[in-house]
């Protein structure tokens, strides 16, 4: 990364030139070396080679050997501590918290970090979104949960990730409540589905819970299945909006169906057919349960999965490393389902922190994970990034005409229980819809006119222009634009600017016209504006 010399010819342009030609130097230059990694370690990663510290680096690596595809070096301390805060809290760490994160000399700091972010608030709200992303936790149509019944069942999942619920009673729970959609939030996996028939409900389990798509199955499987969802019900209540699911206690005759595995069982009278399946499904030697899940988890860790995609599990779909699957899978039922447990043997592998600069040009280094995936943001994410840099906050817009969808300007969107409370920049940056419980619903491709969001949107200027708190940074830099210029890299990118860009930012602070707080608001919109402010990397 390198900007030295190339802010130097701005004195000739105008005050608006001035600032895009910083913006678009900015552009060309920060995180050039996540492209070719030409330029050697340099703020992105270490020199130390890949040395494995559990059994989840043994298998990528011996993988790696196996296809030929040499390992990335380390990423350092500063991609670390912005990477692992994005992937598990959503958030970007503070200029304080990068400061002393960088300042450790504790060698087991990078564990401690992963241990204070799973106890963090922001890990419930991030992860709880996450599940609902997939479980489809939205008021308006086509799922129409209502919004009290949203609010119930937002909060229910949030507790269940806050609480560390093992995942096989947090999945019992959603198969097999019965009750009013208001008073027991977990009989809402019922009612988000497009339809109450039991191909749909079918269909929503196997996705959502073995990561199959059910028409690709043989015809017999497919009924099989839907015969056990077949005596769901559903019947309202004098409460406006309020809906009971249970299963119909009027069926006289036994119920006959298959598993997913082919095994036909016959379900007695007066038994529930969803506590066969869910007995079933959660059972330590199920095919389908431990492996979705933990496949899911990577994916939502590394953006794609062992099997990719990874809510397409099927036979003709192998595991790109199947050692690697098989040990997830083993130490996850072991744990007795912890997924906490789980998300720390993933972060604190080597193959994890790896540097994004990839070493391989072969055509396997991503799909066997040689580095870490660079990927834009999410939406949630980023304009939370952006009004915590800036002290602003979100315009929320709903089109439910009721007085709970009322959404304080000063929440976090990463916390938003509703998918139907959006607004123009998420929807501009692909947050999902919440249609189809489909990780693709998710659209992170970046696109022309997010870029010319960022560069020329006045509701992205205005939150620069009226930020407090760089105000309040001018004010305590006094006239130290060094301390001024770290502290900016600090908040934007999680790290100290490297010399050239020290060198070039003061040269631009000190020549720009007009006043000093301006000149900050430029150097601001062009950090943001970079991919390396843009993208996980």
């Amino acid at each position: 990364m390198r900007i030295s010399g190339e802010i130097t010819w701005y004195a000739g342009l105008t005050a608006v030139g001035r600032t895009m030609a910083l913006v678009a130097s900015l552009l060309a230059v920060c995180c050039s070396v996540l492209a070719d990694g030409s330029s050697g370690a340099g703020p992105f990663e270490t020199r130390a080679g890949f040395v494995c510290v559990n059994p989840v680096d043994e298998h990528v690596l011996a993988r790696l050997r196996q296809a030929g595809i040499e390992s990335t070096c380390l990423c350092s301390d500063a991609v670390f501590l912005r990477r692992v805060c994005l992937d598990v809290i959503g958030t970007l760490p503070t200029a304080r918290e990068a400061r002393a994160f960088l300042a450790d000399r504790d060698p087991d700091k990078r564990a401690t970090l992963i241990d204070a972010l799973l106890e963090r608030d922001e890990f419930a709200d991030y992860w709880a979104l996450k599940w609902c992303d997939a479980l489809r936790v939205k008021s308006e149509f086509p799922i129409n949960l209502w919004p009290n019944a949203v609010q119930a069942y937002h909060r229910w999942v949030r507790t269940a990730v806050a609480d560390n619920k093992p995942y096989d009673q947090f999945v019992r729970e959603l198969l097999t409540s019965s009750g009013s959609n208001f008073r027991v939030p977990p009989v809402n996996f019922y009612r988000a589905v497009q339809g109450h028939e039991p191909a749909t409900l079918a269909s929503a389990v196997a996705l959502t819970f073995m990561g199959a798509r059910i028409e690709h199955w043989p015809a017999d499987r497919r009924d099989g299945l839907e015969a056990l969802f077949s005596r769901v019900a559903f019947k309202s209540t004098a409460e406006w909006k309020e809906e009971i699911v249970y299963v119909d206690p009027a069926a006289t005759t036994p119920l006959d169906a298959m598993l997913p595995d082919g095994t036909r069982v016959r379900v007695p009278v007066g038994q529930d057919p969803r506590r066969v399946f869910a007995d079933w499904l959660i059972s330590a030697d199920n095919e389908w349960f431990a492996r979705n899940a933990v496949n899911r988890v990577w994916a939502w860790l590394w953006g794609r999965g062992i099997i990719h995609e990874a809510d397409d599990l099927r036979r003709d779909n192998p595991p790109a490393n199947p050692e690697l699957l098989a040990y997830l899978e083993n130490e996850f039922v072991a744990s007795n389902y912890d997924l906490r447990r789980l998300y720390r043997l993933i972060l604190n592998s080597r193959a994890y922190q790896q540097s994004a600069i990839p070493r391989s040009t072969h055509p396997d280094a991503e799909t066997l994970f040689a580095c870490y995936p660079v990927r834009r943001l999410d939406a949630e994410v980023l304009i939370d990034a952006l009004n915590a840099i800036c002290g602003s906050h979100e315009k929320y817009v709903s089109l439910i005409p009721e007085p709970f969808t009322y959404i304080p300007q000063e929440q976090r969107t990463i916390t938003l229980a509703d998918g139907s409370i959006s607004s123009p920049f998420l929807e501009l940056f692909g947050r999902p819809a919440r249609d189809t419980g489909l990780l693709s619903e998710r659209d992170n491709r970046p696109t022309s006119a997010q870029r010319l969001h960022l560069l020329n949107s006045s509701s992205i200027q205005a939150k620069i222009d009226r930020s407090r708190p760089l105000r309040q940074l001018v004010r305590r830099a006094r006239r130290d634009d060094d301390q001024l210029v770290r502290t900016l890299y600090l908040t934007a990118l999680s790290r100290y600017p490297i010399e050239s860009e020290r060198a070039a930012a003061l040269e631009y602070l000190r020549s720009a016209d007009g006043s000093r707080l301006e000149a900050v608001h430029d150097l601001l919109w062009a950090l943001i504006n970079t991919k390396e402010f843009l993208y996980r990397h």
